[in-house]
């Protein structure tokens, strides 16, 4: 009776273990399953144009060929990875625009992030020419840290960050590097 006993036990350990393994491996494909949906973007947008208002008047237009939607992550955020077109109203209803390769709107700092051959023109024509700009959509302010150019009808200043309220009525180089004045 041991004699066979003991083949038993042999042959039903390894067979606990295999169903164990394999029943473990389905388990563990689900919740890798389960995580990569977590991390896919909650929808995908093509050919965007939003317009933002307040008090009804027309403040912001924003245009992108694409926009994935990431709001279903513990700090949301939207992302144009084919870059934007942005276009702001001052007070005046005077328009300034911004375009960049690549930005992110963060929805809990109300913070949009633009990236990559950022060129923003005001209604005076002055442009600023940088890598990468904030604009921070509840005090209507433009800032970078990062080298810039910026060109007005007087000069051209290059430098390092750059600070401006949504009127350009502020506009300044934070550390400027060297200035030419264009003489007409």
């Amino acid at each position: 009776m041991k004699f066979g006993y003991h083949i038993l036990l042999k042959n039903i350990v390894p067979l606990v273990v295999v169903t164990m393994f394999f029943s473990c491996n389905n388990t563990l494909k689900k919740v890798q399953g389960l995580d990569i949906a977590s991390y896919a973007p909650l929808s995908i947008a093509e050919n965007i144009n939003t317009k933002h208002t307040d008090s009804g008047r027309l403040t912001v237009i924003l245009v992108s060929p694409k926009m994935v939607n990431f709001t279903n992550r513990e700090f949301p955020y939207y992302k144009f990875p084919e870059g934007i077109d942005l276009t702001l109203f001052d007070d005046d209803n005077n328009k300034n625009t911004v375009t960049s390769d690549h930005a992110i709107v963060y929805d809990q700092t109300d913070l949009i992030d633009l990236q990559g051959n950022v060129v923003l023109t005001t209604s005076t024509n002055d442009t600023l020419f940088t890598e990468q700009l904030f604009y921070d959509q509840k005090k209507e302010w433009l800032f970078t840290n990062q080298p810039v150019k910026f060109r007005t009808k007087d000069y051209i200043t290059n430098g390092i960050g750059f600070d401006s309220n949504k009127n350009f009525t502020n506009a300044q180089v934070l550390e400027v590097n060297g200035r030419i004045f264009i003489d007409e």
